[in-house]
Order: structure tokens, then sequence, then C-alpha cells
């Protein structure tokens, strides 16, 4: 195991090597996922493990913890939301191979020269976990604090027009 996750390596020799790595990242260095937080405080926990399964796929297997700062749709007011991922990703030289991947890995498709940037897969994990509505699961709903009164409720309903028409036939 090492704590230092080179910028770029080389996947086929990390593969080969059944390499691992683990460690910390701040979510300050992550700047296509901080346009979606509403802070950058806070780091990532992450393990990196490279390998071959028992069909000799090729793998990379993510192990992510956060705890990524967002803003509560309901409440407007800052929380954290935890994030749990853990993903394999069979590595493939070409598209043909994606169908030959065993059930449970995503397609990572890879140059022959194998060239990985390790965080911006952790940081491409972690986009796709942010939700698209962030809501603090603490909060209260809406309509506990503002319930619509009976007049609201009434014109919601748009069948309402019709029976008042016919009340006034009758």
């Amino acid at each position: 195991m090492s704590a230092n996750l080179p910028e770029v390596l080389d996947a086929w020799r990390m593969v080969a090597a059944r390499r691992s790595f683990e460690g910390r990242l701040p979510l300050a260095s992550m700047g296509r996922l901080r346009d979606s937080l509403l802070d950058a405080e806070g780091e990532v926990a992450y393990v990196v493990e490279f390998g071959t399964d028992s069909l000799q796929v090729p793998y990379v297997e993510l192990q992510i913890d956060a705890a990524l700062p967002l803003e509560c749709q309901r409440s407007l007011q800052r929380y954290l939301e935890p994030v749990r991922i853990v993903q394999r990703l069979g590595l493939i030289r070409d598209e043909e191979d994606e169908a030959g991947l065993p059930p449970g890995y995503e397609p990572l498709l890879m140059a022959e020269h194998g060239e990985l940037r390790p965080a911006e897969l952790i940081e491409d994990e972690l986009i796709l976990a942010v939700p698209v509505v962030p809501v603090d699961p603490d909060s209260d709903a809406v309509q506990n604090d503002w319930p619509a009164d009976e007049e609201e409720v009434k014109q919601a309903n748009p069948f309402a027009a019709l029976a008042a028409l016919k009340e006034k036939k009758n």
C-alpha cells in the first residue's frame, strides 16, 4: 500500500504488479467537483486497487468515502452528504471488449499506453454521486411549515370548476 497517489500512472503495469494506493485527497483539489459543492472543506478517503479477477479481466477498484458539503434545497442550509462508493472498472482496450465484462463492472476504455489519472477517476465518481436536488434527510418538508389553505386546495383541483358549474345548474 502506498499513501501517495501518483498524478499519472501506467494502468497495465499497475495491474500486472497488483498495486494498491490508499490515502486522502482534499476536496479543494477537485476543480470540476467544487462547482457542485457549497464549499471545498473536507477530504476524500480512497483506496485504488489494481488487479485481475478469476476470469483474467483487468480492473481498477475504487473505494471512496467522503462527506460532501451541499446546500439543502428545502432549508437552504449547509449539510454533509455522506458518500460511500465501491466501484470496479473493467479495463478494456476497445469498445467491443465491453460486452465481455462480467456483471457489476463498469467499462473504462484505456489507450494502449495505459495512461491513467487516478485522482480524476475518484473525482468522476464523486461528481456522479452528487444528488441532482440535494436535500438534507434531517430537514422538515416544506408542507409542514406552510400548509396550503382551503382555497388553494380547491383551486388546485382541476375538476373544482366543473363541480361548481354542476352545483349552479341544480
